[in-house]
């Protein structure tokens, strides 16, 4: 899974995350660059297919500059999981940022600036959370990711064991729960980046340590048991009051992403 968010160099969201920003081509190339080091590790340590989600919302990835040896992934019928299935070994994160109002965290969101928080079974998650308990109930593990230095925090927080890589820290304080979502887009730009080639290594020998760590069966496969129910706190705007939404399953997480 990919985001353009957590890419050491990508500075902010206006200027570099928007399919009309001014940065934006050179943001998918340094994603690109960084997934490729992480193949590059994987690869290293055994693992010999890749498939690899572009999970930014205007797409985040200039697949002209992918390895040669993956699969690039886009649009899918659910959303949830992106494509995966029992036939996956393990899943990674490269690129990822962290969830909406975590604080010293760089450009942190839950799918856009308008969410405040999002919690199943009284467990706030983000975007990482989603996906990972959603390979989970496949039997998927998550076994790395890289980001900016809050991101690790957090999945390390959810997956104990999971390997991370922190290739910058956001340094913005407070939650950032009283903004508008264009203020929210705004407040957390502030970070101090790794430069893109040293952030390069350090993911591609931390996807070689993750992949020895799995193929050694030291990292387990977390999941939150049902029933579930989430609920998602949204952020007034020009339209709409702050609100609050519910939603269960009784079954599978899955199907409550979906829903």
């Amino acid at each position: 899974m990919t985001d353009l968010e957590g890419v050491a160099g990508v500075i902010d969201s206006t200027n570099w995350c928007l399919w009309d920003s001014r940065y934006y081509e050179t943001a998918k190339r340094l994603l690109a660059e960084e997934v490729n080091a992480a193949v590059r590790g994987f690869r290293s340590a055994g693992a010999t297919e890749f498939h690899v989600i572009d999970g930014h919302g205007h797409g985040g990835i200039d697949i002209c500059a992918l390895d040669p040896d993956v699969e690039y992934a886009r649009g899918w019928p659910d959303k949830w999981p992106f494509g995966l299935d029992e036939s996956f070994d393990a899943v990674a994160w490269v690129g990822q940022h962290a969830k909406a109002g975590t604080e010293r965290a760089h450009l942190c969101h839950t799918q856009s600036m308008h969410m405040i928080d999002l919690s199943v079974n009284g467990v706030s998650i983000g975007e990482f959370g989603q996906l990972a308990f959603c390979a989970a109930e496949l039997g998927i593990p998550a076994i790395f990711g890289s980001g900016d230095e809050a991101f690790t925090r957090e999945a390390q927080a959810l997956i104990p064991g999971i390997e991370t890589v922190s290739v910058k820290r956001g340094v913005a304080t407070g939650s950032g729960e009283e903004c508008d979502p264009d203020q929210y887009r705004a407040r957390n730009a502030a970070a101090v980046h790794i430069p893109p080639a040293r952030a390069r290594g350090l993911i591609e020998a931390g996807a070689k340590r993750a992949m020895e760590r799995f193929k050694a069966g030291e990292i387990e496969l977390r999941r939150l048991a049902p029933p579930y129910e989430c609920v998602m706190v949204f952020r007034a705007d020009a339209e709409r009051p702050r609100r609050e939404v519910r939603k269960s399953h009784p079954t599978s997480f899955i199907a409550l992403m979906n829903s």
